[in-house]
């Protein structure tokens, strides 16, 4: 315990410093996405709010089942094993907000050890004794850090909370005492790296440009992979030379590239690491970088993009990866020495994140699909045997409703080819008979990608008799490098045409009745809802917005420190007059007299990246011309739902939007 003492030591050195967002340590992101605006509320708009009422739950198998119960089916959420690969650490909703969880290798009860507001991300200390986490106020994104022990009896604040202070975790060093993060204290838009130590102040280690975030510390402390931001889907590739305190460029491609798809993993030599990146090709493939030479040598290429590259056991013995095949993942591990693959258990269809080490041969995978809801599978890689070291819920649910969407794809109207998701609704499930009424459901990003993981909402609707559309408009990641960049700038308004298409497609084909088509989504997914209902006001019966743009001179002008370099690439210079008459033109409140379908609208007060006022101008608009908008305002939400409470209260008023205006019967309230 002396590296956590020493560390605990060291509370006050980061008290006072400012940096930017924080994302899940699990998940090794960037903020990419959103804006950061400060109007507040107007409290003068009529909205629904959320009240103070029991949470109730109606009787599993009952028909018509309440959204609770699907929304109440969780398991883990980003998973990540233990340096000595001894224990897995989890996020887990089962008590109302995320928390940290603990369960060992082998299984068994788990044992929480947060208990607080919820947490933003989290990350084991060197020696496995501790780890640390984030947490915000309310989704405020303003996170303090914390250091709790493993059987959680001491537990210290390392970072206070502060108003405004943004920040980006970048890792420990490797004596478990001093750690990297990234923070724009300097000017107020940049990000910086800075490492502090129990020695004194945070230090200063290079300056960087806007969003300039540690991705991975090498075994030996001496080097960390740093990306800086080129639009939401490629970076420029650096390598920061900690004792020497220099950070030199080791890719920065034209045309644009991502370097970061499926995280950077070091080999226990610290030599060189392994990364996947898209740079010169379509898809992202498996390389390897030699520090001393300078120097990436591709090692592994596919028809789809590799993720989750991982180096387990002791020196690194084997390498695994995942590749994302329209949404569906596979599994893949070779021995490293030998290059032959290795035998891979079968897993539930869907998402999988990968964490190993090099203490163990085990291989934790946390397994995210249509019907699995957060299973941790552990493989023994020098053995081949399989456990489940954790298992979700699925709150009583039939497995047997649950159903596995369909993978479609078709032309747009100028022959790019799109994708997206499709479920559909058994024949005794459709009200009535014949063919289902749709609900799209629009990501988020822009450069999101609806996946074959379990999607709550899209159970409910389908099991109601509504079939559910997830798609990939153009701008999307997980279908080659020029795809992503197909809405670009004046470009965007493209994507917003692909849902018509899509929506013509599916009416062609046949299995969906499209002339009965509503279309949801969040954040970026809620600006395209705005988009497409007054572009194309004959599309969709019905829209659903939730926390998504309605003005973008307004939205870019706030845009955070941590966005402007993808708002440049993605959206174009704000500050230009030639940007700003565009979005003058084609933002979607700017169209709202065009809007005629009934809309739902919802939006968190605390949402630091897209500003509350967004939706507001919306609702405003809508109402002054007499169009049904209901708004529902969330005092204690940020960019999105986390309490259990909210997430209820949400999808059941959404529920009864949707079963009023798609099929034309109100959801019984819970039973």
């Amino acid at each position: 315990m002396k590296r956590l003492a020493v560390l605990l030591a060291s509370v006050s050195l980061l008290a006072a410093c400012s940096g930017g967002e924080a994302p899940p340590a699990s998940e090794a992101a960037a903020p990419t996405g959103g804006f950061g605006g400060a109007r507040g509320a107007d409290m003068t708009i009529a909205a629904i709010a959320p009240t103070d009422e029991a949470v109730t739950v109606g009787y599993a198998g009952d028909d018509p089942a309440d959204i609770a119960r699907y929304i109440l089916a969780m398991g883990a959420g980003g998973s990540e094993i233990s340096p000595d690969g001894k224990n897995i650490a989890f996020s887990w909703r089962i008590t109302g907000a995320p928390q940290l969880w603990i369960v060992g290798v082998d299984g068994g009860q788990p044992r929480q050890l947060t208990f607080g507001n919820g947490i933003t991300f989290f990350e084991w200390s060197p020696d496995s004794q501790a780890l640390l986490y984030g947490a915000d106020n309310n989704g405020n994104e303003q996170e303090s850090y914390s250091l709790v022990t493993v059987d959680g009896a001491v537990e210290q604040d390392l970072i206070a909370a502060k108003d405004g202070a943004f920040r980006v975790f970048g890792g420990f060093l490797p004596d478990g005492q001093s750690l990297l993060y990234a923070s724009p204290e300097r000017n107020g838009s940049d990000f910086d790296i800075y490492m502090a130590s129990p020695e004194g102040p945070p230090s200063l280690l290079a300056q960087g440009k806007l969003g300039t975030y540690v991705r991975s510390v090498s075994p030996d402390g001496k080097s960390a992979v740093v990306t800086e931001g080129v639009g939401e889907d490629s970076d420029k590739l650096m390598l920061l030379d900690v004792p020497g305190k220099a950070l030199s460029t080791i890719a920065d491609p034209n045309p644009r590239a991502s370097h970061d798809a499926g995280g950077f993993t070091w080999t226990p030599d610290s030599k060189g690491f392994y990364f996947s990146s898209n740079e010169g090709r379509e898809f992202s493939a498996l390389s390897y970088f030699d520090v001393a030479t300078k120097t990436a040598t591709l090692v592994k290429e596919a028809a789809f993009d590799i993720q989750n590259v991982s180096l387990c056991g002791a020196g690194g013995k084997w390498l695994a990866w995942t590749t994302n095949e329209d949404g569906f993942f596979k599994l893949h591990v070779e021995e490293r020495a030998s290059k032959k693959a290795v035998s891979t258990p079968v897993l539930p269809e869907g998402v999988y994140g990968l964490s190993c080490d090099f203490g163990s041969p085990k291989l934790a995978i946390n397994v995210n699909g249509y019907a699995t809801p957060g299973d941790i599978v552990v493989l023994d890689l020098a053995t081949g045997k399989t456990n489940t070291a954790f298992a979700g819920s699925l709150a009583g649910l039939d497995p047997k409703r649950l159903v596995k969407p369909v993978s479609v794809r078709m032309k747009a109207q100028d022959g790019v080819e799109l994708q997206g998701l499709l479920y559909l609704p058994d024949a005794s499930s459709v009200k009535g008979g014949g063919k289902p009424p749709v609900l799209f459901d629009v990501h988020g990003g822009p450069t999101g990608q609806t996946m074959a993981n379990f999607d709550s909402s899209a159970q409910y609707y389908v099991d109601r008799g509504i079939a559910i559309f997830a798609p990939n408009v153009r701008g999307s990641t997980g279908f080659g490098r020029t795809y992503v960049t197909l809405d670009d700038q004046k470009k965007r308004l493209d994507s917003v045409r692909d849902l018509v298409d899509m929506l013509a497609f599916l009416k062609a084909e046949g299995r969906v009745d499209a002339d009965r088509a509503a279309v949801a989504g969040g954040s970026y997914g809620g600006y395209m809802v705005n988009a497409v209902v007054g572009a194309y006001p004959d599309a969709f019966d019905a829209g659903i917005s939730l926390f998504g743009i309605g003005n973008w001179v307004s939205g870019l002008e706030v845009a955070s420190p941590g966005l402007k370099a993808s708002d440049l690439i993605e959206y174009g210079d704000i500050a230009q007059p030639e940007w700003k008459t565009f979005y003058e033109q084609n933002s979607p409140v700017n169209n709202a007299d065009k809007i005629r379908v009934p809309m739902l609208y919802s939006h968190g007060v605390m949402d630091p990246r897209i500003d509350i006022y967004e939706t507001e101008v919306m609702v405003k608009a809508l109402r002054k011309n007499g169009v049904e908008a209901e708004f529902i305002r969330f005092p204690d939400e940020g960019h999105g739902w986390r309490k259990l409470s909210n997430r209820l209260f949400y999808g059941r008023k959404e529920a009864e939007f949707v079963e009023k205006h798609l099929v034309g019967a109100a959801t019984p309230a819970a039973q």
